[in-house]
């Protein structure tokens, strides 16, 4: 089986993981609880916010709450 062409650089060199910063890392510590963390707007059983804006709101809040 042939690698992807994009998992390898053309240089052979491995790319480093990607860095999610810590507010982020935080939110994918949260368990998908069926409803957004933020505004409790019903959602999937696997998504934490509705969308981007509450998802950087719950961040601005945790980080004032501190």
């Amino acid at each position: 089986m042939e690698p992807k062409p994009d998992s390898v650089p053309e240089d052979g060199t491995e790319r480093p993981p990607p860095t999610l910063s810590p507010a982020a890392r935080a939110r994918q510590l949260l368990p998908p609880k069926g409803a957004c963390w933020y505004c409790d707007k019903p959602l999937d059983n696997v998504r934490r916010f509705c969308g981007k804006e509450c998802a950087d709101a719950f961040d601005e809040e945790k980080e004032y709450t501190r």
